[in-house]
């Protein structure tokens, strides 16, 4: 039974996670043929404050200029 553990700083939205749950889930099964019934995953959202990476908080670095914005391919289509 495979279990994933994935970290995320920030939050995500319920769509975005059913979306890496769905994805992470047919890797395994493609991958590893695993039984997509026994695959378990946990998304642990960690607070930018609650995170630190190279001696600072990620809550306060720079934002980025420009933030690229995806498909999320399990999205319905918008109308």
């Amino acid at each position: 039974m495979p279990f994933v553990s994935i970290r995320i700083s920030g939050s995500a939205t319920k769509d975005q996670k059913a979306g890496i749950v769905a994805d992470v889930t047919q890797s395994l099964v493609e991958r590893l043929g695993k039984n997509p019934a026994a695959v378990q995953i946990v998304i642990d959202e960690v607070s930018t404050e609650n995170y630190g990476a190279g001696g600072q908080l990620l809550v306060d670095r720079e934002a980025p200029k420009t933030t690229p914005v995806q498909e999320d391919a399990h999205a319905e289509p918008s109308r």
